[in-house]
């Protein structure tokens, strides 16, 4: 029983450790660069416009799907690694 529950509590530390990294890395894309960092990043050019901009109306965008892809496959890694996957 205590070596379930202590795989337990290793699995959900692992998966929160997961949500925390993605939810800072989607922070500093679309708080950070989108709005606090705008100005800084206004001389760099992409795409026929401005990085700041750029960030603030697709890049955050891009990256929340980026990380959605990234959760899934990892939490479908860690899943597996834990012995609770659906397959």
């Amino acid at each position: 029983m205590a070596d379930r529950q202590s795989s337990g509590e290793a699995y959900w530390k692992a998966n929160l450790r997961i949500i925390i990294i993605s939810l800072i890395i989607w922070f500093i894309c679309s708080f950070g660069f989108g709005i606090m960092l705008r100005p800084m990043l206004s001389g760099i050019m992409i795409g026929g416009t401005d990085l700041g901009f750029w960030f603030a109306q697709q890049g955050s965008i891009l990256v929340f799907l980026a990380l959605i892809f990234f959760y899934a496959v990892r939490m479908n890694k860690l899943d597996k690694e834990f012995g609770v996957d659906e397959e």
